[in-house]
């Protein structure tokens, strides 16, 4: 897997992307959460460069699972309230769940 820094944009822009697809699919099968290591080398018309240190900070993101275990709280139900719990979903995407919102019928 690379970039092409032949890419005028990439080159100059000292950044690119791969496709998630190409990282939850073989060879890699990475599974959605995985952080992401990368190292990077440079090329001119001498050679390579050693490779940089291996950096982190790439995510594989996606939204969060849907919450579990939807159930009934009855020490908080009363003539006037519902009280309602559930448990996280199995991934939260790769990023930590910020909100949820309640929708009833």
């Amino acid at each position: 897997m690379s970039c092409d820094g032949s890419n005028i944009v990439i080159r100059d822009g000292l950044s690119c992307s791969v496709p998630i697809s190409a990282l939850i699919t073989t060879p890699f099968s990475l599974p959605w959460g995985s952080s992401i290591w990368a190292r990077v080398t440079a090329i001119n018309a001498y050679g390579s460069s050693r490779q940089s240190l291996a950096g982190n900070g790439a995510i594989i993101l996606t939204i969060p699972d849907a919450p579990l275990s939807f159930i009934n709280l009855p020490q908080v139900t009363s003539a006037s309230r519902i009280g309602v719990s559930w448990v996280e979903g199995f991934s939260n995407g790769g990023t930590p769940v910020i909100d949820y919102h309640l929708y009833y019928d």
